[in-house]
């Protein structure tokens, strides 16, 4: 058996049946490249024969009793596909809003715990032999880099794959007594007090040397500060349906942009997502005339020191330029506000958010939560940050799915309460997927904010095109 990671635990401790802590993926498949049979079958038997090697989609929990601290992985020993993966039609004309519609549907259901976390649900109806797989995935079993490793397990670079090829089984994990599970958890609860004296004068350290080092440095920018966010619609407690929309664009064009001003990739997304913001706010006629703030997951695997467990991310705030009204100046605040934000983030180190959950108390943790959704918490104090904005680099290379090519993907993460929109964004090949979501009642039509993005982006290449002809 093998223990939970503190974040880990934290994202199925803090799960109510309003926030929903699972993560999900929106898979376009052209199934011209799959050969003859059913793509279903196709799919079962490759995912049967993979299955041995990939530990997330073989594990399930194992609770301690009382849930007295973190639970432990162990082998599911009924372990099936059929009970993961599904398969229904469209109803023509099979296009993207009623895909969009099945997708929000897919997210708004909780994973069942009595398995291991993880469901897909294929997608037939689709025109011009496409199919869809939306994926499911618990937050405590997936993050940007395990993502990335498993898309490394369950993706070929040709149709054909490597059929001669074995796949490695990952180390099996016994299901666990009990007894020993209470007996680890007394053990881990006499070392918590001195490791938490060691981290309280550390952590103050740590944030008081940060902000003394923002507030000489200057900028052009001002430090995102939590709870200090303006309040928008979707900005209050959610409900438990998600509302999704897609759209992809050329990278090839965001490359064209970043290099005309010396910014990133990621500059230029996030002033997309920005400017698609600022008209979607100025269309509800709610736009603030101060900048939000966004919340960004920030990868830290490999800087975690002696940390463990499969998610390990830290959080990153930053603002976004909503209340700047030129698209070439919206982009180079951008640029100065991701700068200043990242500065400030490795001040603080990669590791303190770790750190902390490996302390949390489950029981209370879990308490509170439930506690917080359902007297509607966010709804009283001050908005922490407006939405969630991820941006995870993708496989620029062609890839196959039990032989279909992959021609989109949409990444899906969660929401919560108090923040009630997602933007991931993920790149594959030639283009840039943006995968929307939002808690339903508080943006029921996700797809304006998606038509937007495009917009803004050939907004802002004119801009730039028009700044160096002057």
């Amino acid at each position: 058996m093998e223990r939970l990671g503190g974040l880990d635990a934290m994202f199925l401790s803090c799960e109510t049946p309003t926030m929903h802590m699972h993560v999900c993926g929106l898979l376009i498949l052209d199934t011209a490249t799959m050969g003859p049979g059913d793509p279903f079958d196709r799919i079962t038997a490759m995912l049967e024969a993979r299955l041995p090697g990939i530990a997330p989609m073989r594990h399930r929990l194992s609770t301690v009793p009382l849930n007295l601290g973190r639970p432990y992985w162990s082998d599911d020993p009924d372990l099936r596909v059929d009970r993961h993966l599904r398969r229904i039609v469209l109803d023509p004309p099979g296009d993207d809003r009623q895909l969009a519609e099945l997708a929000g549907e897919f997210c708004s259901t909780q994973l069942r715990r009595d398995r291991p976390l993880w469901e897909m649900l294929l997608v037939e109806g689709l025109p011009d032999k496409r199919v869809a797989l939306l994926v499911k995935m618990h937050h405590a079993t997936v993050d940007g880099v395990t993502g990335a490793n498993l898309m490394g397990q369950l993706f070929d670079l040709s149709p054909e794959g490597p059929p001669d090829e074995p796949h490695d089984a990952v180390a099996p994990l016994r299901p666990p007594n009990p007894f020993e599970l209470l007996g680890r958890t007394f053990l881990d609860r006499l070392r918590a007090p001195a490791d938490v004296v060691k981290l309280v004068p550390e952590t103050i350290g740590r944030i008081g040397g940060a902000v003394w080092r923002a507030a000489r440095g200057g900028g052009s920018e001002r430090i995102a500060v939590p709870f200090t966010a303006p309040r928008t619609s979707f900005n209050a407690s959610v409900s438990g349906r998600r509302s999704v929309a897609f759209v992809d664009v050329s990278l090839e064009e965001v490359k064209a942009v970043k290099q005309a001003v010396g910014a990133t990739v990621n500059d230029v997304l996030t002033a997309l997502v920005s400017s698609a913001l600022r008209r979607y706010l100025t269309e509800l006629g709610e736009l603030p005339d101060r900048p939000l703030i966004a919340v960004e997951p920030v990868s830290v695997h490999g800087q975690a020191g002696a940390q463990h467990g499969t998610t390990q991310v830290s959080v990153m705030f930053t603002t976004l330029a909503t209340h700047v009204a030129d698209p070439l100046e919206r982009l180079r605040s951008s640029v100065a506000a991701d700068t200043q934000a990242k500065e400030f983030h490795e001040q603080l180190g990669a590791d303190m958010l770790l750190q902390w959950t490996e302390h949390l108390w489950l029981n209370a943790f879990s308490l509170g939560a439930h506690l917080y959704s359902r007297f509607h918490g966010a709804d009283h104090h001050p908005v922490v940050h407006n939405l969630i904005l991820s941006n995870v680099p993708g496989p620029p290379i062609p890839l196959y799915f039990a032989g279909a090519r992959l021609v989109g993907i949409y990444p899906l993460g969660p929401v919560m309460d108090g923040a009630g929109l997602n933007v991931t964004v993920l790149s594959q090949e030639d283009r840039v997927g943006f995968g929307i979501v939002a808690c339903s009642t508080l943006v029921p039509d996700a797809w304006r904010i998606a038509d937007a993005i495009p917009d803004a982006l050939h907004e802002m290449a004119k801009a730039v095109r028009t700044a160096d002809s002057a």
